[in-house]
């Protein structure tokens, strides 16, 4: 049986200089490590003021060890700390976007559903954002297939159409399934699953991202409820 590679991370801060993100690849790639994840930003405030944070999720080589002493000897490097990587701490993530009202019901059937998978080991999250207007909501729906470990979206509003219904669109493409309360305009049409219950609408889509649960939105696509 085939098993997917170890997975690891890490943190590194660094001063915001130029040429700092090339040395540090360089050595990652003399290690033989592959990275399979990157985000950078730079600290606002702190005692990090000014400095660049780059964490990394990569496929380990053959030393993880010598890599973090390696990366440690860089010059503008200060500071290299290993991690547990975000899928093993917070799973895979159920987006939840639209008015806050229907936004606050769903995410009261997933997050009491996710509790159920997690508190016998699993790892799914949930994360919302309440937003108004066809471009916002729009820009939104097409950031989803951006977004690290996003499972499945659920729209939850009274009426969304226009460039919303495109973005679903979009998103369906990357392989992200999305669900859609039932409501005015052609997102129900452009969604995979359609749900009059909001609260069921966020049980449907934990059971979707679950390993364990029965339930597969792809045996009820194009389906209303």
């Amino acid at each position: 049986m085939d098993t997917e590679p170890e997975r690891c991370a890490m943190r590194i801060i660094a001063e915001n200089t130029r040429g700092v993100l090339r040395d540090i690849t360089t050595v990652i790639a003399e290690h033989g490590a592959n990275i399979l994840m990157v985000n950078q930003e730079i600290f606002d405030s702190g005692p990090h003021a000014g400095m660049g944070e780059l964490y990394l999720e990569y496929e380990p080589g053959a030393d993880r060890e010598q890599l973090v002493r390696d990366l440690e000897a860089i010059q503008s490097v200060r500071d290299v700390k290993c991690f547990q990587p975000f899928g093993d701490i917070f799973g895979s993530r159920v987006i939840i976007i639209g008015g806050g009202a229907q936004v606050a019901q769903v995410a009261l059937g997933a997050v009491n559903e996710a509790d159920r998978h997690n508190i016998r080991g699993e790892r799914i999250s949930v994360d919302t954002i309440p937003l108004v207007g066809e471009r916002t909501l729009a820009l939104a729906v097409d950031a989803v297939s951006r977004l690290p470990r996003a499972s499945i979206l659920v729209l939850a509003g009274s009426i969304m159409g226009g460039d919303i219904s495109k973005a679903v669109d979009r998103v369906r493409e990357a392989g992200i399934p999305v669900i859609a309360l039932k409501m005015a305009g052609t997102v129900p049409q452009h969604a995979d699953l359609v749900v009059t219950d909001p609260i069921q609408a966020g049980v449907f889509a934990v059971m979707h991202v679950s390993s364990k649960a029965v339930f597969d939105i792809n045996r009820v696509r194009g389906r209303e409820f």
